[in-house]
């Protein structure tokens, strides 16, 4: 047989094992979707009322893959307006525990509920009645006694063939503290500008950029009145070299555009002593100050125009190129 021939068996069983292990993970988002209608719902709505009512972070705890995976439901809650960080219980035991405040609230992670590491924390969140909140299986574990409000995860069987590396378990944490983060982010309406504060950078940052913030402005700006000769016209559109020339009426408003898209369609045409009027486009593409780059960038690729006047009410006030928008990183 040739190599050619034997390539796909030799695949076939990670495959069908890759399958499973999805499969696995699926069945306990399933579990876990069912337990947010039958019997979660209640204490995850109170965790978010507890959340909401703090003055200060959320704190997030917990060992081993639990604690990876809190790491980034830190992270998360951070990113999308809910101020928190991640606390090792280790550490915390040497000296972290001072990072947590009587304002603040705590997310304690543990699959079984009896991570002995997270016993410094539990007896220091009751000393100081710092409210506490349980991600754990273990219902009847010491963290689910010790905590203020508890989320029982269901139970779920491990993708791990030998039931032991924590797989299904992980990502239904994991789940469930996106759930909260998002839950968070819509109570308190968070929107895209909010999220771009907390993420300049990037192609994300670039995408939540508003239009007004990188739009030409002043005399970079090509317009010419109604009636203007098309000679002075495509002079215009030569110079300003954007693809487009806006044209106003008396009351400086957004009427038309002159594109070189339309000049090249007419290029056999003598358009000796027709006016721009005759040639524009009277109902231009238009964004505003207030436009999310990406918004600009969608409507540029959707009618395959290379830019767009800027109008506050129909008043022209700068211009976006295509090549603006590439420049910060949008695409």
């Amino acid at each position: 047989m040739s190599d050619t021939a034997r390539k796909p068996m030799e695949h076939a069983e990670p495959v069908r094992s890759a399958l499973k292990t999805l499969a696995a993970g699926a069945n306990g988002l399933a579990a876990l979707e069912s337990a947010l209608t039958n019997g979660l719902g209640e204490p995850f709505m109170e965790a978010i009322n507890a959340i909401s009512g703090i003055n200060g972070r959320v704190i997030v705890a917990g060992v081993g893959k639990s604690g990876h995976i809190g790491s980034k439901i830190a992270a998360t809650l951070a990113s999308t307006g809910t101020p928190a960080f991640f606390v090792h219980p280790a550490e915390a035991n040497h000296g972290d525990l001072g990072m947590i405040a009587r304002d603040d609230a705590i997310i304690a992670m543990s699959w079984s509920g009896e991570t002995q590491e997270l016993s410094g924390i539990l007896r220091y969140s009751r000393r100081f009645e710092i409210p506490l909140i349980a991600i754990t299986a273990g219902a009847d574990s010491t963290l689910a006694r010790e905590a203020d409000i508890v989320l029982v995860l269901p139970k779920a069987d491990e993708a791990c063939p030998h039931g032991l590396a924590p797989t299904t378990s992980t990502l239904m944490q994991l789940a469930l503290g996106d759930a909260l983060a998002v839950a968070l982010l819509e109570s308190r309406g968070f929107s895209a500008s909010d999220f771009r504060t907390f993420h300049p950078g990037g192609k994300l940052g670039a995408n939540l950029t508003h239009v007004g913030e990188i739009m030409r402005i002043g005399s970079e700006v090509p317009l010419v009145a109604t009636g203007t000769p098309m000679s002075t016209a495509v002079h215009v559109l030569a110079e300003k070299r954007v693809g487009c020339v806006g044209v106003v009426d008396q009351a400086g408003l957004l009427v038309g555009i002159f594109t070189d898209g339309d000049l090249a369609r007419n290029i056999e045409r003598d358009l000796t002593g027709h006016s721009v009027d005759h040639i524009m486009t009277t109902s231009p593409k238009t964004v505003t100050e207030q436009t999310l780059a990406a918004s600009a960038m969608d409507l540029l690729n959707r009618h395959n125009i290379s830019a767009l006047i800027v109008v506050k009410g129909r008043k022209p006030v700068g211009v976006v190129h295509f090549h603006d928008l590439l420049r910060i990183g949008v695409a």
